[in-house]
């Protein structure tokens, strides 16, 4: 039977919105302030949840064929988790159909396993989209599974009388505009993540900063003149061989005091006397020149193009020491693999400086890409993460933003963005 009324039809519709609406506003109340490893689990759950509601009201039609919103969660986790994320819902929405039965079963499991297959396979090239042609994607795509099952569902019928054109534009209708209102909602929530992040981070940067500039120099004047004492006490022959080998290690733990108050400079806000406007071919240049020793001993090839034309202003010395950094980084990645390639390339596009820097080493984790930056945390054995902590402030003070792309094994790519400004 046909549904009995339009506005029954309507009705039906309107509530499968409102169950696509609920898992949305339930994740940003309880679950948008929470660790992002917990996220995907959460979503998976919500997104099921929503599928069997969907499911389990949905318009019927005849020959025992139903119509709802199903598709469209299942289509956002295919599209942002893959298959690793999808899998559970297309096992779900297939068990939870056959239990509901009717004539449309078989091709239900048949439609869905098709979507299984398909869209899954755009999730990498998704993901690296802009928010906005993210929507316009899934949008696309669920307008055209919509026209695909309603075709499809149009060759079980005699003949398509205007109850049937109006159900199948109606149905049209609210999947692809329930799907584009899901999809702004769902990455205003991200933008919302990555600002408030952002600003945290920012926060965190600027009391580093403030820290290491007043406390880094009054630090420094002691270590030395105690180095310096220590150096001549070496030097006394009236010393035993086991004296001095604990002035030794007296002196190499100065020293390295020493390397975490020069890490901890850096920080200090950009001074006057280093201030340029450029290109940064000096900077990127004279850096090359000065990692490729350090490469060269760990079997390490240093390719680098440079083709920007635009000009910004920075702190010399800051921008320098931010790229060694990234450098030392990327090819002490690769001494465990013993040897590779460390790219670097300085581009342009839409008034923004892009530096590029992969290598082609151990990579990371989620986790650890999520961590980098933090005071304190690093991926090495005796790292003390002042370094990436650095790179970070660096960039921040120039507007600008890092975006890592890693793979356990196969290598790491940071992708700097740096907006124009006047001089």
């Amino acid at each position: 039977m046909y549904p009995k009324g339009s506005s029954t039809l309507l009705e039906t519709l309107l509530l499968n919105f409102l169950f696509l609406l609920i898992p949305v506003l339930i994740f940003l109340i309880f679950f948008e302030h929470r660790p992002h490893s917990n996220n995907k689990f959460v979503l998976v759950l919500l997104s099921a949840v929503t599928m069997i509601l969907c499911i389990t009201m949905p318009i019927k039609i005849k020959l025992g064929f139903i119509i709802d919103l199903r598709y469209i969660p299942f289509i956002i986790v295919a599209l942002f988790g893959g298959y690793k994320a999808v899998w559970p819902l297309y096992i779900l929405l297939n068990l939870y159909r056959f239990y509901v039965g009717g004539e449309g079963t078989f091709q239900s499991f048949l439609f869905s396993t098709i979507i299984f297959i398909l869209i899954p396979l755009f999730n990498r090239k998704f993901i690296k989209l802009s928010s906005k042609k993210r929507v316009l994607f899934a949008g696309f795509v669920c307008s055209l599974i919509a026209c695909i099952y309603l075709t499809s569902l149009s060759t079980f019928f005699n003949s398509l009388n205007s109850e049937f054109w109006y159900v199948g534009l109606l149905t049209f209708i609210t999947n692809v505009g329930a799907m584009l209102i899901i999809m702004i909602l769902i990455e205003q929530i991200i933008a919302n993540i990555k600002n408030r992040e952002q600003f945290v981070h920012s926060e965190r940067l600027n009391v580093v900063s403030e820290l290491s500039a007043s406390v880094s120099h009054e630090i420094r004047n002691p270590l030395t003149v105690t180095s310096g004492f220590l150096q001549l006490l070496k030097q006394s022959t009236t010393i035993t061989n086991e004296e001095k080998r604990y002035i030794e290690l007296s002196l190499q733990e100065l020293h390295r005091a020493e390397k975490i108050v020069s890490d901890y400079l850096s920080f200090a806000k950009p001074q006057s006397e280093n201030m340029v406007y450029s290109n940064l071919f000096t900077e990127t240049e004279y850096t090359k020149d000065l990692i490729i020793p350090f490469a060269t001993m760990h079997q390490v090839e240093v390719q680098f193009h440079f083709t920007n034309t635009l000009f910004t202003r920075y702190d010399r010395n800051q921008i320098q020491q931010c790229l060694i950094n990234l450098y030392k980084n990327g090819i002490e990645a690769m001494k465990e693999t013993g040897g590779g390639t460390l790219t670097i390339d300085i581009s342009e596009k839409k008034q923004k400086i892009l530096i590029k820097i992969q290598d082609t080493g151990i990579g990371m984790t989620r986790d650890q890409i999520s961590h980098l930056g933090q005071p304190y945390y690093s991926t090495k054995e005796k790292g003390t993460g002042l370094g990436m902590l650095m790179v970070y402030s660096t960039i921040n003070k120039l507007k600008g933003s890092i975006d890592i792309e890693s793979r356990k094994g196969k290598g790491t790519t940071f992708l700097i963005t740096i907006p124009v400004l006047e001089a």
